[in-house]
């Protein structure tokens, strides 16, 4: 059984998941944060949270106090000062109040590159940080890595920022610059293997997967998976600097990281020892398994995902068409009805077929003739059941993915789009009756995808806010409680006009 355990950056994107992991061992936390807020609804009764700074000896002093392990992911790179002189005082704080307490060991995530090479800032920075450490703490256990792919990391999103966004990529020399990826989940069985790794004095270890690849490669890798078609023009004279400003006009969500880290791409991260590998039991995988693997987690969070909590820790939408999570385009609305979730749910379990959708039934009639027409199912099939419905049902040109009564209905599209999209509905408890909360999601394949989505956004605007008040409205009006269903009121005409002259050409 490990002692207690210090973890800074839980509110970021390694030390986050380390920290699911280490609570799901069952080991004991302490999470050094400056907000403390942000970590509250993500601990369990095991771990932790101390107020502080990594500037603030004090701080420091009183939260190493019993702690056996001590994760120091820290860095200034997003700070507009100096940030290699604020890393150096952080990381020599960190060392000094660590050895004062005790600590057994410093575990740290530093960067690959050949120190005798004239290395870039960010580089520079990363492993003079674990100099500074090791330079006061007896034993410093260090983990030199290149890009870290995962849903989430920063360079594996500026790596989907660009490829989804720009067809044709213009690529400086840096484009061609070899580096030895990791996957996300090689990276943090390193970090838990080195609680325990039985070492007497600080050691480097350089990791990284099998392949030694470009970033045009990862970028094509990419590309292939998302079903893309890009070209790569290779140019001589783009700079890292001119590169960087580029990237902030491209990616403005990563601009003041990003172009600092996009300077570094000049230099070749590769693992140049096997030391790694000859002391974990760990065997990362390839470029091609992590992309995927990074994908398919990315799918697994989004269905896990309770759109109700998401949205209101997020707040309000940052701009015009929506939240965006992850590479997911989010429009999300709610409404309060003054009835019970058992019967605010029942018009969503209802909806489409012949019941219809609530509102602007033309329009949805519409949707699915064009859909025919470009060889998609259309709004033909109707739903199996009036009242019933199951996962796996079809319902007009949509399938039921999730079916959760009286919480949740997830329907995914069928039609055919530039993406995937999916209609999710949740209905919750509150003071007045019942909280439903719609939310339209779409996950925009390239600039077709994205283009179609922002010029729809008007069109959300009409027809889901009518949806929902119409949703409202059914609920409350709904009579028939002795057999469980409620008598939906359907939409009024003319809309219905079409809906059941669909439904009659279907019968004939």
């Amino acid at each position: 059984m490990s002692g207690l355990i210090l973890l800074t950056g839980a509110t970021g994107y390694v030390g986050g998941r380390l920290l699911s992991l280490l609570q799901s061992e069952r080991l004991r936390v302490r999470c050094l944060t400056r907000r403390p807020e942000a970590l509250r609804d993500r601990v369990d009764a095991n771990t932790e949270i101390a107020a502080g700074d990594v500037f603030d000896s004090a701080c420091l002093q009183n939260a190493m106090q019993g702690v056996e392990t001590a994760y120091y992911f820290v860095h200034s790179m997003g700070d507009d000062r100096d940030f290699e002189v604020r890393d150096r005082i952080a990381a020599e704080n960190f060392a000094k109040a660590a050895t004062a307490a005790g600590v057994r060991r410093i575990v740290y995530i530093g960067g690959l590159g050949n120190p005798d090479e004239r290395l870039s800032k960010h580089l520079r920075s990363r492993q003079e940080t674990g100099d500074v450490l090791r330079a006061v703490h007896s034993l410093v256990v260090e983990f030199r890595a290149s890009i870290v792919i995962g849903s989430g990391s920063l360079s594996f999103e500026m790596i989907r920022a660009l490829v989804e966004r720009l067809p044709i990529m213009i690529c400086p020399r840096w484009v061609r610059v070899q580096a030895q990826p990791i996957a996300i989940e090689d990276l943090l069985a390193y970090l838990m293997a080195a609680i325990r790794l039985p070492i007497s004095a600080s050691q480097v270890y350089e990791i990284g997967g099998p392949d030694q690849v470009s970033y045009g490669e990862i970028m094509r890798e990419y590309a292939s998976q998302r079903g893309l078609t890009r070209w790569m023009i290779p140019v001589p004279l783009l700079t890292p600097y001119l590169s960087s400003l580029w990237l902030g006009f491209v990616t403005p969500l990563y601009a003041r990281v990003g172009r600092k880290l996009v300077e570094s791409l000049r230099n070749p991260t590769l693992v140049s020892n096997n030391l790694a590998e000859s002391v974990f039991n760990v065997r990362p995988r390839s470029v091609r398994d992590a992309i995927a693997r990074a994908l398919v987690n990315e799918d697994r969070e989004f269905s896990e995902t309770r759109w109700s909590d998401a949205l209101s820790s997020a707040g309000s939408p940052k701009s015009w068409g929506g939240d965006r999570f992850g590479s997911r385009l989010v429009d999300s609305r709610t409404t309060t009805v003054s009835v019970p979730p058992e019967q605010a749910f029942l018009p969503i379990r209802r909806i489409g077929g012949r019941t219809g959708w609530y509102y602007g039934n033309w329009l949805w009639w519409l949707r699915g003739f064009l859909d025919m027409l470009l060889g998609g199912v259309g709004m033909r099939r109707g739903r199996r059941d009036a009242d019933d419905l199951r996962v796996g049902d079809a319902l007009d040109f949509w399938r039921v993915e999730v079916f959760e009564p009286p919480r949740r209905l997830r329907l995914q599209a069928e039609m055919k789009l530039p993406g995937r999209a999916w209609l999710e509905f949740e209905v919750s408890r509150c003071e007045q009756g019942s909280t439903v909360r719609q939310t339209a999601i779409f996950d925009a394949l390239g600039l077709a995808g994205l283009a179609y989505w922002y010029a729809i956004y008007p069109l959300h605007q009409f027809v889901f806010a009518g949806m929902l008040r119409n949703l409202a409205r059914a609920a409350e009006r709904s009579q028939d409680h002795s057999t469980g269903h409620a008598a939906i009121e359907l939409p009024p005409a003319p809309e219905n006009d079409v809906a059941a002259a669909q439904q009659g050409a279907k019968a004939r």
